[in-house]
């Protein structure tokens, strides 16, 4: 069952220090107001995300008898997982500049998590079929799931908001970079297990 926190992790973790539209407004955030605004932009996913989530899960069990289905969605999750593995890899450093950010840094999170694209990818091609997996095993495995990926996923980008609001030389040096190119060596590991549920589910396996 603690697998299931370790994929959480990992995952809440890669999510949280990778670039991305929230990421840079938790910095931008941080950068002009402080690390409280950036905070609050990095709550974000804790307002949004339900229903993300639900709506994935949803889906997901209306396949569950449709298993060539599941099968590609399981495959499509380990190729973006590969993806976003290798992009974290080839990172070298991140520029961070300042911008004016409009007031009501939560409510602009909100906003910028819930029309990401990225949060339905991930919800549909890799952590709902986990969860799902997870909650075969019991309630309280998919319970560990979820809540390991949202306490790394938050935590990371609280992190970088007080990180950044104390020297914005964090971001641009090799110790963020290597964490980047960790995670990225990870999300590939744990691409190979979708690949593997894929191909299992499809009757590929032996």
């Amino acid at each position: 069952m603690s697998q299931y926190l370790v994929f959480g992790i990992v995952l809440g973790l890669s999510a949280g220090f990778s670039p991305g539209p929230l990421m840079t407004l938790v910095v931008a955030e941080s950068l002009q107001r402080g690390a409280s605004s950036g905070v609050k932009v990095a709550l974000a996913p804790l307002v949004t995300d339900l229903p993300i989530v639900l709506i994935a899960l949803l889906l997901l069990s209306r396949l569950a008898d449709f298993r060539a289905v599941l099968g590609v969605v399981s495959l499509t999750g380990g190729v973006f997982l590969v993806v976003l593995g290798w992009q974290s890899l080839k990172f070298q450093r991140l520029d961070v500049g300042t911008r004016t950010i409009d007031r009501q840094p939560l409510l602009k999170g909100v906003l910028t998590n819930f029309l990401s694209p990225h949060p339905y990818l991930f919800w549909l091609s890799v952590g709902g079929p986990l969860t799902t997996r997870a909650w075969e095993f019991n309630a309280g495995a998919a319970g560990l799931f979820i809540g390991g990926f949202y306490a790394c996923l938050v935590g990371a980008k609280i992190i970088l908001a007080v990180m950044t609001a104390k020297s914005k030389k964090f971001l641009s040096g090799v110790w963020y970079a290597r964490i980047i190119r960790g995670l990225g060596l990870l999300l590939i590991v744990l691409a190979g297990l979708l690949f593997y549920d894929g191909l299992k589910l499809l009757g590929w396996t032996f």
